[in-house]
């Protein structure tokens, strides 16, 4: 199953979930609801402007259950 790694991107880049939160606009019960990966869907929008706000890709937002990045396990992959 996938989940948002978003917390782990924000202390790598020095931010805080309370940065993103002012920056994405949305409803703090949503808000963390999504970042706590406690929904079961995040609009395309919502995934574009993180990705622009901390400088990443889709791949880099979301892992695997087991923490892999999407990206690592591509990788992976590829050899």
């Amino acid at each position: 199953m996938l989940k948002l790694d978003v917390l782990n991107l924000l202390e790598e880049n020095g931010k805080t979930k309370y940065w993103l939160y002012k920056r994405l606009g949305m409803s703090y019960q949503n808000f963390n609801k999504m970042v706590n990966n406690e929904t079961t869907s995040i609009r395309y929008e919502v995934i574009e402007e993180i990705c622009q706000l901390l400088n990443c890709s889709p791949n880099d937002l979301f892992c695997n259950e087991e923490g892999e990045t999407l990206e690592k396990k591509m990788m992976f992959r590829a050899v």
